[in-house]
């Protein structure tokens, strides 16, 4: 089987911009400015370092917000409302109209992410460990061949994404290298002030 690092089997990846930032004054988190840039651009950047193909964005609403960062974006179709695995199903059908067999999913919200996804969760499906032992099931590697499964999962009214995770068996991976804050997820004010404090002691250093 071609390993999802070879040229040929590069996983596609998707980026979860959805999100109502209601705790951040509203409108759509991934645009928030961390460091000089929005969150999204880093996460955009970050992925780009990885060996990964195309790249595209989970939103709903008017793409155009979005057109500045030349990415298509997945809207949740039927299942609008239902969550990040609404999204994520929209990214597997577009993954698999790629001709590829895994799809790397980040959240567009989760600026610091460490360098190495694709090679550390290796083969999917697996999601990211945070130092803290929480379980990153959106910092994921995929099967494609999983839209079906959760296709049917979403008829039936489930919406948990670490119930969905669990039925496919889903390993979780610990990056012991990366930075104490590299999953932080931006939902608060407070978050958002940590990761601009790591992104300014990291360009004075």
């Amino acid at each position: 089987m071609t390993g999802p690092t070879s040229e040929a089997g590069r996983p596609a990846a998707l980026i979860l911009a959805g999100g109502a930032a209601r705790r951040l004054g509203g409108g759509d988190k991934p645009l928030l400015d961390v460091g000089g840039e929005t969150m999204l651009a880093r996460v955009i950047a970050g992925l780009r370092a990885e060996p990964v193909g195309a790249v595209a964005l989970s939103a709903n609403g008017d793409p155009a917000r979005f057109a500045a960062f030349g990415l298509p974006v997945l809207e949740d179709g039927r299942f609008a409302g239902a969550g990040p695995l609404a999204g994520l199903l929209a990214g597997l059908d577009w993954a698999a109209g790629q001709g590829v067999s895994t799809l790397l999913t980040v959240p567009g919200d989760t600026p610091l992410l460490p360098a190495g996804l694709v090679r550390g969760l290796a083969s999917p499906p697996a999601c990211a460990r945070a130092g803290d032992g929480t379980a990153q099931y959106l910092v994921a590697l995929w099967p494609v061949a999983a839209r079906a499964a959760l296709r049917v999962r979403l008829e039936s009214g489930a919406r948990k994404v670490g119930a969905f995770a669990a039925a496919l068996g889903m390993r979780e991976v610990a990056f012991p290298a990366a930075p104490a804050e590299a999953f932080l997820n931006v939902n608060t004010p407070a978050d958002l002030a940590a990761a601009r404090a790591v992104r300014s002691a990291a360009e004075r250093s």
